[in-house]
């Protein structure tokens, strides 16, 4: 680390203190309790409280937390025909999914108020009729400081799943540094990466339903490329964290679904924790924002390593409603 002083001149002979760069932050390994938000919000605010005590400022839940991820359930579809039974699981998913803004969200808020951290939350957000898998930040004040909605679900994921636009991919300034977020497989859209990383992301958030061994290297190939701190937080599922009635083939309540995976990875691609498998868990590590600077010192994908004479990327990050009336 850096010394701990700067010298300028604001006075005669007065040393003015250097910003603070280092925190702690926490990624959260653990499932929710499927169609059930009310007792999903319960378990969450003892999480958060577990997270804040390992002295986190940033806590990032999983992928799809609040609202659940269906993990193997095909709501009744086969092409060309939908059962009754699917269309009511997925009336018991759209009962189970969060209105953004809603009861649920300033709940979640009042949790990060209470603990004073920054939270990046997996959300099931429900629009009216349709579903869309996002992420919510929310700041120590509990305030909801933006929204991210996933803009491509993966394969059966787009049975249930909305797409987002580019209207909700924000990079946020904040105390602790620039936060965003990348969903799952959001990560293998290279033009994505490359968007979030112009803005100058430091605080890369990748909330995931991806245990496979390939998403470790995923992360640390993101963290080398962006010169940022990847959070990724998975969840850990067990046949039991779902409804008994749930229709999938697996009856033995302890069956492992999700096995985890999560990881906090440095901007030189440094395992700072984890990876944790099998187990529900809360990962922590000391990042000091200072690591982005040393690392783009040879390497700036947006900076010095670009070539914007050969290479260019257009963003529209304008909302695309359905419907506009003048």
């Amino acid at each position: 680390m850096m010394d701990d002083t700067l010298l300028g001149q604001s006075g005669a002979g007065e040393v003015k203190s250097r910003p603070e760069t280092t925190f702690r932050a926490a990624v959260v390994q653990a499932a929710p309790v499927a169609f059930d938000l009310e007792a999903t919000l319960e378990k969450a605010g003892r999480l958060v409280g577990e997270a804040a005590a390992t002295g986190a400022e940033l806590v990032v839940f999983p992928e799809a937390f609040f609202g659940g991820y269906p993990r193997g359930i095909t709501f009744g579809a086969a092409v060309g025909s939908r059962t009754p039974e699917g269309r009511e699981w997925f009336r018991r998913y759209w009962a189970s999914s969060v209105d953004v803004p809603g009861p649920a969200v300033e709940r979640i808020g009042a949790m990060t108020r209470r603990h004073r951290i920054h939270l990046v939350a997996g959300v099931i957000e429900r629009d009216g009729g349709t579903l869309y898998c996002c992420v919510l930040f929310f700041g120590p004040d509990g305030s909801l400081l933006g929204k991210h909605r996933k803009l491509m679900p993966t394969a059966a994921e787009r049975l249930v799943w909305g797409f987002g636009d580019g209207s909700t991919m924000p990079v946020l300034e904040t105390s602790i540094g620039r936060i965003g977020a990348v969903i799952c497989w959001e990560n293998y859209m290279p033009l994505m990466r490359m968007a979030m990383y112009s803005k100058g992301v430091q605080l890369y958030c990748a909330p995931t339903a991806d245990a496979r061994d390939t998403w470790i290297s995923t992360m640390r190939h993101v963290a080398c490329e962006g010169r940022c701190f990847v959070l990724s937080a998975n969840q850990f599922a067990r046949r039991r964290d779902y409804p008994a009635d749930y229709p999938i083939d697996e009856d033995d309540p302890e069956a492992v679904l999700c096995r985890g995976g999560s990881v906090i990875v440095s901007p030189l691609g440094e395992l700072l924790a984890g990876p944790a498998f099998g187990e529900e868990t809360i990962l922590s590590a000391e990042i000091d924002l200072d690591e982005i600077a040393r690392g783009k010192y040879d390497f700036d994908v947006v900076g010095h390593y670009s070539r914007p004479d050969v290479f260019r990327l257009y963003v529209d990050e304008s909302p695309k409603p359905p419907v506009t009336r003048g």
